[in-house]
């Protein structure tokens, strides 16, 4: 009888010294920021997750550390998703770009950092994607003012 990919993958990542939970489906990872990018090198590697789906945050204003950042994976031949969570201060959000990796890295990354001001270390290019240039905060974290406003920016022809 043919095993789940899911419990198959669980223990493959138990035998590099990894724990996933199982939650909703999918393969669930909490690690400390530092051991992102070796880990992640070794998810896609070893392990098959070949596609990065995105990466968010969410803003816990009065927990420290501050933010979760959430990324998700995909290993397109056992049809499994891998959630992976870290943590980072409110003081110092930064954690390691997964561009040397994943090429699509690049404008998910500069999406959570305008957003949510997330900073990925060695991501080249961390402008404004989808605000304007001027756009003061990031209005995705809980404390920003609902009415704020934004200073006004000539239309460009």
């Amino acid at each position: 009888m043919d095993r789940p990919p899911l419990t198959v993958l669980r223990e493959r990542l138990a035998a590099d010294g990894l724990e996933a939970t199982e939650s909703l489906g999918l393969l669930v990872m909490e690690l400390p920021a530092p051991e992102l990018l070796a880990t992640v090198e070794g998810l896609k590697s070893r392990h098959g997750f070949d596609l990065f789906l995105d990466v968010t945050a969410v803003d816990w204003p009065e927990r420290q550390p501050r933010f979760d950042v959430v990324y998700h994976f995909y290993a397109s031949r056992e049809h499994v998703r891998l959630r992976l969570k870290t943590t980072v201060p409110g003081d110092d959000p930064t954690v390691d770009s997964l561009t040397p990796l994943y090429g699509s890295a690049h404008f998910m990354e500069r999406e959570c950092h305008e957003l949510l001001g997330i900073a990925f270390r060695g991501n080249p290019d961390l402008r404004p994607i989808l605000l304007y240039e001027g756009f003061t905060g990031h209005p995705l974290r809980k404390d920003y003012a609902k009415n704020h406003t934004q200073p006004l920016v000539r239309y460009r022809r």
